[in-house]
């Protein structure tokens, strides 16, 4: 990775993925890796900005008042990291993101978070599509089991990868925590 300006983004790492409504999910570790690249952002002192989504339904686990909205302890924002709500799958779409990127002169853009084939993809693909240099670390990153349109079940490890395998290359470089780290 070049020694261009970058920032990392923990997109959507909030209480609500913990939920069981969700079901089965692949990359246990993933938070305990967004937190030992997060270790890493601080101690270098490089941008770190925090993704939070909101919704404005009030039985959503998304919602503002609920206990959900929260980002999990492990990656907690500190003084002076940026936090930006969203309302989309995007985390550009609706916020000043692009902007802080910009105003920052920020070339390269790290992104874990929640969950690989929604928001994290919708991010990285954007990400990608506004020129930003765009790494994906796989390993900080989960995805839920999923049903298609004609009810057939692909479990999480699946979606996870093909939501990757879309993304690498295209969009983004997808890496592991260790490859990211060892390339600082």
């Amino acid at each position: 990775m070049c020694e261009k300006k970058k920032a990392l983004l923990l997109v959507d790492v909030q209480k609500a993925f913990d939920d069981k409504k969700w079901g089965e999910r692949n990359n246990q570790d993933a938070e305990d890796n967004m937190r030992k690249i997060l270790q890493l952002w601080r101690e270098k002192k490089w941008i770190v900005i925090h993704i939070q989504h909101t919704s404005d339904n009030p039985h959503s686990v998304f919602h503002m008042a609920n206990k959900g909205f929260a980002i999990k302890e492990i990656v907690e924002p500190i003084e002076g990291e940026v936090i930006i709500t969203k309302k989309v799958n995007s985390s550009f779409i609706g916020t000043n993101l692009e902007e802080q990127l910009k105003a920052n002169e920020v070339s390269t853009v790290v992104i874990t978070g929640l969950t690989t084939p929604h928001c994290v993809s919708t991010t990285a693909r954007m990400s990608g599509n506004l020129g930003f240099d765009t790494y994906l670390i796989s390993d900080a990153t989960a995805a839920f089991g999923l049903k298609d349109q004609n009810n057939r079940y692909y479990d999480a490890e699946t979606i996870h990868n093909v939501s990757l395998a879309t993304l690498h290359g295209e969009f983004a470089t997808i890496r592991t925590t260790e490859q990211l780290i060892n390339s600082l």
